[in-house]
């Protein structure tokens, strides 16, 4: 997941690229890329959790009880 705005930086990570399906659809077929320190969150991780959907559950939670100090961060 890049959030908007981010593509420069992701196109930069981007070493080689090769359509692993559907060419036919252009832009939209299925790649694989080779990448080196792609700036991106995981979106959905190896169990199947998104973070679309424990994000704003977590953030809800941390807004309305005032849980915004501590915030961690990950860095792989």
């Amino acid at each position: 997941m890049a959030v908007g705005g981010a593509a420069y930086l992701v196109s930069k990570a981007i070493r080689g690229a090769k359509v692993v399906g559907f060419a036919d659809l252009g832009m939209e077929a299925i790649y694989e890329f080779e990448v080196k320190d792609m700036p991106v969150t995981v979106a959905v991780d190896s169990n199947g959790i998104s973070v679309h959907n424990t994000g704003p559950k977590e953030w809800q939670e941390r807004i309305s009880t005032g849980k915004l100090a501590s915030i961690p961060v990950t860095v792989a």
